[in-house]
């Protein structure tokens, strides 16, 4: 017994004829006949008897059509959820990011995003690079924007744009405007910095850099939350290491520097599991963000 022969049997109950559901499902007569045969063969019971011109169904026959209404009805909505069609697809969608770029990049893309699918449940997960990864490897995100370079070869890419980190000091002076001045290594080693957690790929980069320079600079908070660290900065707790996204807003109580001749920067892409079987709607959205960021 198979989907087909169900959706036959349902043809020919429905329109009391061999004749008119062979027109219906684009099949000749004698074929919907043999499979008709082949099926009550299989169940040992007659499924229809001749009424003149008409074909009646059986109490068995009956009984089956009940029970093949319900699976043909589940078998077309699970064909209509597999289908891959990103107008169709009506399945949560799940999107993760950080959330400096969140906060200072993603508000006109996420706007034209559910202008563009409106009935697209569409979830927003805010976290670091390293657990955004881990979630599209595991199939929790369907997409992410993540911070590079990451070492992740299941990993299908989009670089977008690239985001320098600056170091930014506490001062005691009003900031009116953007303004990326110099600082020396000298004064890097001896400052008290706020830092990313260890664990974090942004701290690693950071500790790459500082490595670069030969410095181990002396950390005297953690924190993970970028907003938070700028503001502790703020009130002269240290200097730190952040994205220049996040800092170009409203600079008012701190400075921020690069080291001559030394840059670090961080590479922002979108990413999505490698799979044999990629989800149109992904690869969708990715376009469509991919535009809107770098407009």
């Amino acid at each position: 017994m198979d989907i087909r022969q169900l959706e036959l049997l349902l043809a020919v109950v429905d329109l009391s004829s061999v004749t008119k559901a062979a027109e219906k499902m684009h099949i000749s007569p004698g074929a919907i006949s043999l499979q008709l045969q082949n099926l009550a063969g299989q169940l040992n019971t007659e499924l229809f008897v001749r009424q003149g011109r008409q074909l009646v169904p059986t109490p068995a026959g009956l009984r089956l059509a009940s029970h093949a209404r319900s699976l043909v009805r589940q078998m077309r909505e699970i064909r209509q959820e597999f289908a891959n069609n990103p107008l169709t697809d009506n399945q949560p969608f799940h999107f993760a990011t950080g959330a400096t770029t969140l906060i200072h990049r993603l508000g006109k893309p996420l706007r034209a995003l559910r202008k563009q699918y409106p009935n697209t449940h569409v979830e927003v997960t805010v976290l670091p690079t390293e657990e955004i990864v881990a979630g599209l490897l595991d199939r929790r995100f369907d997409l992410g924007l993540i911070s590079l370079p990451f070492s992740e070869e299941q990993l299908s890419l989009i670089p977008l744009f690239e985001e320098e980190l600056l170091i930014l000091k506490p001062t005691t002076r009003g900031q009116t405007a953007w303004r990326v001045g110099s600082i020396s290594i000298e004064e890097v080693a001896a400052a008290p910095f706020l830092l990313y957690p260890k664990r974090s790929n942004m701290r690693t980069m950071i500790d790459g850099f500082f490595g670069s320079l030969n410095v181990s600079p002396e950390v005297v908070m953690e924190a993970d939350d970028t907003e938070a660290i700028k503001r502790l900065v703020e009130s002269g707790f240290g200097y730190s290491m952040l994205p220049e996204f996040a800092l170009r807003a409203k600079p008012r109580f701190f400075e921020t520097f690069r080291v001559a001749g030394r840059r670090l920067a961080r590479t922002q892409a979108l990413a999505m599991a490698k799979t044999e079987y990629p989800r149109a709607l992904t690869r969708s959205i990715a376009t469509l963000l991919e535009a809107e960021i770098r407009a």
